[in-house]
């Protein structure tokens, strides 16, 4: 049998039309009967139709992500495929707790939901941003964000070789752009996101988290989740409790986690849900590993008929 690892997109792969190929399938059409009831809102209506612009908003886009790709991991779930560990990128992470059966997608959807408002409130509107910079080491990039004194500017997400995304304000964030074109970046691409996520501007929104995160029933994962603080595996749910309310300041070592998840000779990394970035970095992590994207039927087809070949 093929081992395969799942992973699970975040914020900023939210795509009008998203999870509406499922639809037709009945399983699916009740899960998100069950989600739109959960959440008090027309989520599906939002994911199909849009407004881009309402979609977008923190507190719609991670409970709608979570949605996509719980509705893609149920149908692979039926085709008889089964993870042997999963990882997800920062929002994703949720995805990968639901998937690995530490979380109850119904516990999972307003938790996300809330988490989002917390993370939009955490920090003034406009007054947060994120960059990614393309071309600099970590150190590199470290190096030069000790010389900003007056602002806050963090990594915040280790994505891959060359690509580092920081966090912080926004007149931190155009101070770290000056310093690092000057380093050698070669580029400082701005971020479409509304705060400084993954930043220790987050830390507002910590406490009020914590205590939504005490209201849910977390399990032991049943198979290891890679996890965005650490980069590695985790199942007991009282570590993964604690992780998860760090992982709302701290970076997301998500080369860290793919490069520990390579050690364990997987065959396949499967992108699950909206969009194909992540598969784009494992690629740029390791050219040879062999990655899929589940997104729709097609998707779906091309990879069972990859899993299934003798």
């Amino acid at each position: 049998m093929k081992k395969i690892a799942f992973m699970f997109p975040g914020q900023g792969s939210q795509v009008v039309g998203m999870g509406k190929d499922f639809y037709e399938k009945e399983q699916i059409k009740v899960l998100y009967d069950q989600a739109n009831q959960v959440l008090g809102k027309h989520i599906t209506k939002l994911m199909f139709e849009g407004p881009a612009e309402e979609l977008t908003e923190t507190e719609n886009a991670q409970p709608a992500l979570l949605l996509s790709s719980i509705a893609a991991y149920t149908l692979l779930e039926q085709a008889g495929i089964k993870p042997v560990m999963t990882v997800g990128h920062s929002l994703g992470e949720y995805s990968a707790l639901v998937a690995a059966n530490s979380l109850k997608l119904e516990e999972a959807l307003p938790l996300v939901a809330t988490r989002g408002k917390l993370m939009e409130k955490a920090f003034p509107k406009g007054q947060g941003t994120m960059a990614a910079v393309i071309g600099l080491s970590q150190d590199e990039i470290e190096q030069e964000l000790t010389k900003i004194t007056d602002e806050i500017v963090d990594l915040a997400n280790l994505n891959c070789p060359g690509q580092i995304v920081i966090s912080g304000s926004k007149k931190g964030i155009d101070q770290a752009e000056v310093l690092l074109k000057e380093a050698g970046a070669r580029r400082v691409l701005p971020l479409n996101v509304s705060g400084p996520f993954h930043s220790r501007l987050m830390k507002e929104a910590n406490e009020e988290f914590e205590k939504s995160l005490n209201q849910v029933n977390l399990s032991d994962a049943e198979i290891p989740v890679y996890a965005n603080v650490t980069g590695n595996a985790a199942t007991d749910k009282n570590e993964i409790k604690d992780l998860l309310i760090k992982q709302l300041y701290s970076p997301v070592r998500f080369e860290e986690s793919i490069r520990n998840i390579l050690t364990t000779d997987v065959d396949a990394f499967v992108e699950v849900g909206t969009g194909r970035v992540l598969s784009g970095l494992v690629k740029k992590i390791d050219r040879k590993a062999k990655t899929f994207s589940v997104q729709d039927e097609k998707s779906l087809e091309e990879f069972l008929a990859w899993y299934n070949e003798k």
